[in-house]
This record gives C-alpha cells, sequence and structure tokens, in this order.
C-alpha cells in the first residue's frame, strides 16, 4: 500500500533554526502484510518535541539520542492502531505506542517495540506521558532524592509547569510554578488556562492562578527543575537558590538552536554564585527509570480524570503538517502539547 512520510530533507546547520525546507513529504511503500514478529500499523497521532531538534544535527550531543539521517524518515512519539499482525500478544484494531514512530501514514514495526495504549483520549498518551514534559515533572517530583515528602521543600520547576501543577500535594511541597516557554508567553496569558497549588494542599482552596506576583516575589528555590537553560536560569540560581540547594537539568531548550555542548558552560559570576552557595547540579533523565514507566502512566492518568491535572493540546491535522508543527513549535506557537492529527481511528 502507498503511505506519505516526512523525510528530513536537510540540517539546519550550526546555530539554524529549524525552517519547513527541511522537511519534505514523499510517498513510501509499506507491505500489507508484515514479516514475522512485525505488525502493519495505521499512525493515528504523532509528538513533535523540542529535543528531535538535537536530532536533526549529524551530532545530536548526547549518548541517548541517533541523529535523524537526511533522505531518512524522521521518528518520534506515535500512537497508531495495528492494522495486521504476525507480532505475538498484539491483534488487529489494538492501539499501540511507541518512542520510534516513523513519520508516516501507514509503517511496519517490531512488535516487541510496541506498548498497548489503554488511556483515553489516545492524545492524552503523548501529552501526559511520552511527552517529557509530563513524564520529567512526575519522576523530578517523585524520584529526586532533592525532593523529600513531608518536608516543606520550594520547588521551582521552569517550562514544565503546566503538567505539574497538582504535583505539590503528593510530594508536600511548595511548588512555584513557571511557564514560559520558547517565546514569552506572559503568565497573565496562562493563568487563565492553568491552575497551581501555591501551598501544599489537595482541595480547591489551595490552588491559585499563576500570577506575576507570585512569579517574581522572593523564592527562595531549594529545588530548581530547569528545562530551558535560557535567562531565568540565570536569574533564578544567582538571585533566587537558596544555600545548599540543587539544580536539575531536564534540558536545555533555548539552547537547542544552538551549537553549544550539554549542558552549556555557564557565565562567569553564574558560576561564582553557585560555588559560593553550595548549589550543586544535577543531570536528570528520565529514561533511567523504566520500571517506574507504568506507575507514572496510572498516576498522571488518574489525575487528569479527576480534573487536578490539567492539560492542554495545540492539534495540526494532516502528515503534511508535521514539519509545519514542528517548526511552530520551535518558536513557541504552541500552548501545551503539540500534536498531529494524522488519522483519525
Amino acid at each position: 500500500m502507498k503511505a506519505k512520510a516526512v523525510i528530513l530533507a536537510s540540517r539546519p546547520g550550526a546555530d539554524g533554526e529549524p525552517r519547513m525546507e527541511n522537511f519534505k513529504v514523499q510517498e513510501q511503500e509499506v507491505v500489507e502484510e508484515p514479516p514475522e514478529g512485525h505488525v502493519v500499523l495505521k499512525t493515528i497521532y504523532l509528538s513533535v518535541d523540542p529535543y528531535m531538534r538535537c536530532r536533526m544535527n549529524e551530532d545530536p550531543g548526547t549518548d541517548y539520542l541517533s541523529a535523524w539521517t537526511v533522505g531518512g524518515v524522521a521518528e518520534g512519539g506515535g500512537v497508531g492502531v495495528v492494522l495486521s499482525s504476525r507480532g505475538e500478544g498484539l491483534s488487529p484494531g489494538d492501539v499501540v505506542t511507541s518512542f520510534s514512530w516513523p513519520w508516516q501514514t501507514h509503517a511496519v514495526l517490531p512488535a516487541s517495540g510496541l506498548q498497548k495504549v489503554h488511556t483515553r483520549p489516545l492524545s492524552l498518551h503523548l501529552s501526559v506521558v511520552l511527552n517529557s514534559m509530563g513524564s520529567y515533572g512526575y519522576a523530578v517530583l517523585v524520584r529526586s532524592p532533592h525532593v523529600i515528602a513531608g518536608s516543606f521543600t520550594t520547588v521551582f520547576i521552569e517550562g514544565i509547569s503546566f503538567r505539574c501543577g497538582c504535583f505539590s500535594s503528593g510530594a508536600q511541597c511548595l511548588l512555584i510554578a513557571f511557564a514560559i516557554l520558547v517565546t514569552q508567553v506572559t503568565p497573565v496569558s496562562l493563568s487563565s488556562h492553568f491552575w497551581f497549588n501555591e501551598i501544599n494542599s489537595g482541595t480547591d482552596t489551595g490552588r491559585t492562578p499563576l500570577t506575576p506576583e507570585l512569579v517574581y516575589c522572593s523564592l527562595q528555590v531549594d529545588v530548581f527543575v530547569c528545562c530551558l537553560l535560557g535567562s531565568v536560569y540565570v536569574w533564578v540560581c544567582e538571585v533566587e537558590m537558596n544555600v545548599g540547594g540543587h539544580v536539575v537539568l531536564c534540558g536545555q531548550i533555548s539552547q537547542y538552536n544552538k551549537d553549544v555542548p550539554y549542558p552549556p558552560p555557564l557565565p562567569l559570576h553564574t558560576q561564582t554564585v553557585l560555588q559560593e552557595r553550595n548549589i550543586s547540579r544535577d543531570r536528570f533523565l528520565v529514561l533511567n527509570y523504566p520500571d517506574k514507566h507504568a506507575e507514572g502512566l496510572q498516576q498522571l492518568a488518574s489525575w487528569v480524570q479527576s480534573g487536578q491535572l490539567k492539560v492542554k493540546e495545540t492539534i495540526m491535522d494532516g502528515i503534511e503538517n508535521v514539519g509545519a508543527a514542528f517548526v511552530s513549535m520551535m518558536q513557541g506557537g504552541n500552548i501545551g502539547k503539540q500534536l498531529v492529527l494524522v488519522s483519525p481511528l
């Protein structure tokens, strides 16, 4: 059968922003009967995420990501339905997911690399589980040794805050959420969409909208969860961190269009402040906790269903718009998770 696929046509180059001409759509031939151990799939949703910018480089800069090949099909998180199967445990009609889903309308994948999806709506799986925002937010606050249940710890979460609005009640900590993404989305505009726990309370009276007064107060941060590594990172480290605090490095979205190492060199003054205040920096990788994936999925889904966790999605339609969705996301054009609906179930 004929399938449409999104090809990496060119690389953005050093310090280059991704552009539409970096991608092209072409037809691929997909077999209707899979080989042994494989399944034929129809793609429903594709996820586009900031880390993919690193995969557009010849050298992705990490040992846990592989570079996309020029002329090859791009890939990432996806959800789809099984059309035909010769894989153990999978039957036609099963909905499955993978971190290595090709950007195609139809694909053939090994059954061993797929997991069944039971959450509904289907986009939820990508929005709060495969999406690093939800997974990282949950994993950091539940698994980080610096966030101790029962203690009063001030956690400042940058970038992933709208995934973590209800997490503080479980960790029994003060959660200061900051949701400035790639471009300047103002806290005021976000306050009408997302709710956050100002203090540890599971009741509605313990929730408050994010406001400039909350963000720009004296924070006295114990744990700073950093995903952007931009100006906010410097500000929190130099001004708001307590002595003996911890910086948890989850990403560097603001640096992905630049040819810099991870983590990038700190300004000299910031380095001095961190040393003087005995502030540590640790890298945190959610892929190091595969044994907690099922637990995280169950907890995140239950929070969404109860209304404690608010999920926002920006969805484009059609395989032809995957490149446009990626470019828009990297320019801050989305609120919440950026998805592409390739075809309905």
